[in-house]
């Protein structure tokens, strides 16, 4: 499949049953109403899809449950993230062989190599495939940091490079990487409550965590900052935060999927080494999310 890096994305979780193995029934459903509710990707097996705790296989039956359910709509992605090269790769290859419309190439995990280091890594791995690649920069999870400068580079070496998630928490990296690169890199956010002021800095996507749970609303308030309607992103954006909020802390993954559970699409349950979240961490979280939905655009409008 050809296709334009913008939009939201979800990077979704993966949801598993009762034995902790991939619910792939849910899975179809799931992906289904997120492109239902104007979804223009699907982003799986990335850090809030515990990639991580997946098996080459559990990953390949993941890509094609999704594929099978959306892939004639929207592109799926392959988020690829490895202790090795070598490993990468093979994911890589697996995800083309597969399928998968693009990579969501991720920095090794555990060493934090210099640069020439990782321009060797993403550079093999991107090259090892015919498929559209996005650059994951995310430099407080992974302690790897991509400069506007080396994004640069990447994007003259690589061909098949064609997007760049930013997830340094800073928004001036999407004004310096745009005035580096044009528009030879579509850029786009990935630091949930960061992407209005992305947005404002000329990012032109989202791959989003709380859109799992919430499409519409995060739907809206992309197209609503995309199309200068700033009062509407304001609203929107003022009763988003506190939730957006919970995809930025270690936690996050079992944050999202709390609150997938709490909207009736997914559940709570998570691989070890994480745990559900219990005593006043859950409360204090359940707080936040009965709060937010009292106050959901919509219903809280219908009950006046």
């Amino acid at each position: 499949m050809n296709f334009e890096w913008k939009g939201v994305m979800p990077a979704i979780t993966t949801c598993f049953d009762d034995s902790l193995n991939i619910d792939h029934e849910f899975t179809a459903r799931h992906v289904a109403w997120l492109v239902d509710n104007g979804c223009t990707g699907i982003v799986t097996n990335g850090s809030l899809g515990e990639g991580g705790t997946l098996s080459l296989d559990e990953k390949k039956a993941l890509w094609t449950s999704c594929i099978n359910s959306v892939g004639a709509r929207v592109p799926v992605i392959a988020a690829i993230a490895s202790m090795t090269t070598a490993d990468a790769i093979q994911q890589a290859r697996s995800a083309q062989e597969a399928g998968c419309s693009g990579l969501m190439i991720l920095p090794p995990y555990v060493y934090r190599g210099d640069w020439r280091e990782m321009k060797q890594y993403i550079t093999q791995v991107a090259k090892s495939t015919e498929l559209s690649c996005m650059l994951y920069n995310n430099p407080v999870a992974y302690g790897t940091d991509f400069l506007p400068e080396q994004v640069e580079e990447l994007a003259n070496d690589l061909s098949n490079l064609h997007a760049v998630k930013e997830s340094s928490t800073d928004v001036r990296r999407v004004t310096a990487i745009k005035a580096l690169t044009g528009e030879r890199l579509a850029i786009f956010v990935g630091v949930d409550d960061a992407i209005v002021e992305g947005i404002a800095a000329g990012a032109t996507g989202w791959i989003a965590g709380l859109v799992s749970a919430f499409p519409r609303e995060s739907v809206d308030l992309f197209d609503f900052a995309m199309n200068g309607e700033y009062q509407k992103a304001r609203e929107l954006y003022e009763w988003f935060l506190p939730l957006l909020r919970l995809d930025t802390v270690p936690k996050f993954v079992q944050l999202v999927k709390l609150v997938q559970e709490k909207v009736g699409w997914g559940n709570a349950r998570v691989r070890p080494p994480r745990l559900e979240l219990t005593g006043t961490e859950l409360q204090e979280t359940l707080a936040i999310i009965d709060r937010a939905l009292a106050n959901r655009p919509g219903v809280a409008e219908a009950r006046e």
